[in-house]
């Protein structure tokens, strides 16, 4: 009875040694076709625009030589548009609003009337303190006149050029205050607010109208501290507006201080002055260029997951055998007549699998003309 049970066990080994076995051992496509009892299926590499084999036991994929270019990384960075100055233009006499002020939207250029209060008595205060200096002016002459002759003491000489010095600052003032009863654009721009109204009594200080510069606008963001080290001033930017629309201009300034809340740096780009109607406060996606590097513009269909679910594609490498390198984007290509992404990890001149990646996998060979490839096959 024991014989029995050892020699069961004996047998129950040698078939969990010989399933483990076959479990293991490697097999290759063909070897599985052979124990399916089921026809070879050949993989043909083609290029690009070559016709596909009618052979139903023939799988095609398709593979195009792909060459390294030279490429701007560009650098993406969410902001707004901004005016490059907007200021509210204040009172620096007090009165009452005697003119119609400017509409709210017009265009104003530097020196244009913003607001007029009433002379009222800055006329007057001018005429008597322009007469005070004359007077000073003459008793100043005749002092002088008296030392000259010894008849006058250096004291009184002082006295008489002080009091002209006086009257003279009182003619500056007077003549300041009657200058500043209209308020004058202090630049090219667009009024924004109109705070007052004919009739208005202001004080000093109060707001006559708010000026907007829109020539240039600005595109204003953060730049995230791990990409400030690419950017700097006077790189070429590219932006795109809600609408769609393109626009271009320069980076002016690039903050030396992070934000203390997101850690970011504030950059500045100055809107090229050919595009006129932009406004303020709207979103915008900046591209800045930053570093040129080497890189592969390959299709999107390309890609591929490795089993960590890395994206990587796939090549023809030396001896047709099917290689995996991993890739990292680093940007995509607008162009319509060549679209596609930018990637970096590939070395040189490759043969990239474009179509058909997913029926063949690393280590595979593959068979077909390859005179359609151009580079170099990759190691």
């Amino acid at each position: 009875m024991e014989i029995t049970v050892k020699n069961q066990q004996v047998v129950a080994a040698v078939i969990l040694v010989a399933v483990a076995a076959w479990m293991f051992i490697p097999r290759n496509a063909e070897t599985l076709n052979q124990e399916n009892n089921q026809p070879v299926r050949v993989v043909v590499a083609i290029g690009e625009g070559l016709s596909v084999s009618e052979n139903p036991d023939v799988l095609t994929v398709r593979a195009a030589t792909i060459r390294p270019q030279s490429y701007i990384k560009r650098i993406r960075v969410r902001g707004r548009t901004q005016a490059s100055r907007h200021v509210q233009v204040r009172m620096e006499q007090a009165g009452r609003i005697v003119s119609d002020p400017v509409a709210r939207g017009a265009r104003v250029e530097l020196g244009d009337l913003l607001c007029e209060i009433a002379v009222d008595n800055r006329a007057s205060d001018l005429l008597e303190a322009r007469s005070r200096r004359e007077q000073a002016t003459f008793e100043y002459d005749a002092a002088m006149d008296l030392q000259g002759r010894g008849l006058q003491s250096g004291v009184v000489v002082a006295q008489f050029k002080a009091a002209l010095a006086s009257s003279s600052a009182a003619v500056s003032r007077a003549e300041l205050a009657l200058k500043n009863v209209r308020v004058l654009a202090p630049f090219d721009g667009i009024v924004e607010t109109r705070n007052v109204e004919i009739g208005d009594l202001l004080n000093i200080g109060d707001v006559c109208a708010s000026v907007l510069d829109d020539k240039p606008m600005l595109l204003v963001g953060l730049v995230p501290e791990q990409d400030v080290s690419s950017v700097n001033v006077g790189a070429l930017v590219s932006a795109k507006l809600l609408d769609g629309s393109m626009i271009a201009g320069t980076v002016t300034y690039l903050a030396r201080a992070a934000d203390a809340v997101s850690r970011s740096y504030r950059i500045e780009v100055e809107v090229d002055r050919r595009y006129t109607d932009i406004r303020a406060g709207t979103t915008v996606e900046i591209m800045v260029d930053a570093s040129e590097i080497s890189a592969h513009l390959i299709p999107s269909s390309a890609l591929t997951l490795d089993d960590r679910g890395l994206i990587g594609v796939k090549l023809i490498g030396a001896g047709n055998i099917i290689l995996y390198r991993n890739v990292e984007i680093v940007g995509d290509s607008s162009n319509q007549l060549n679209p596609g992404i930018w990637v970096t990890g590939l070395s040189g001149a490759v043969n990239l699998v474009t179509l058909g990646q997913e029926i063949v996998f690393p280590g595979q060979v593959v068979e077909g003309n390859f005179d359609w490839a151009q580079g170099p096959a990759p190691e």
